[in-house]
């Protein structure tokens, strides 16, 4: 959805790894329905990923890494129902807060955003360094 699929460099096997190794760094919750012509199966259409980030100055904090939806089921409720679980499992967890990233051009991600009552920081510019 990002526009970016060459910039994706992580492996099938460190990301299984990093979600369902021994020490996981992140955990994901996933939005499934049953697969039409299956009776056994069940198609997964939205995920949310996230790890816990801390901060000096307000603690640990969930980091909403990805959310995304399939196309087909975008304006079904599926993304509330997955940030309804993100902030009972940040609550369960004692997490102060939920914090993610937005690129400015998703306008549909800003209006869904939005509508969960997000809050927006202009003041922040967001820093990287490659270390490969």
């Amino acid at each position: 959805y990002e526009k970016a699929p060459e910039q994706v460099t992580v492996t099938q096997a460190h990301f299984e790894e990093s979600g369902f190794g021994e020490k996981p760094v992140w955990w994901a919750f996933v939005a499934t329905v049953p697969d039409t012509g299956s009776t056994t199966s069940e198609r997964i259409d939205g995920f949310a990923l996230y790890y816990i980030r801390y901060s000096t100055w307000k603690g640990q904090a969930m980091y909403l890494e990805d959310i995304l939806i399939t196309e087909s089921q975008r304006g079904k409720g599926i993304g509330f129902l997955l940030f309804q679980k993100l902030i009972e499992e940040a609550k369960e967890k004692g997490l102060n807060r939920i914090i993610w990233q937005v690129l400015e051009w998703n306008e549909p991600a800003i209006n869904f955003y939005k509508k969960v009552h997000a809050s927006f920081d202009p003041e922040w510019v967001n820093c990287t360094l490659d270390i490969n």
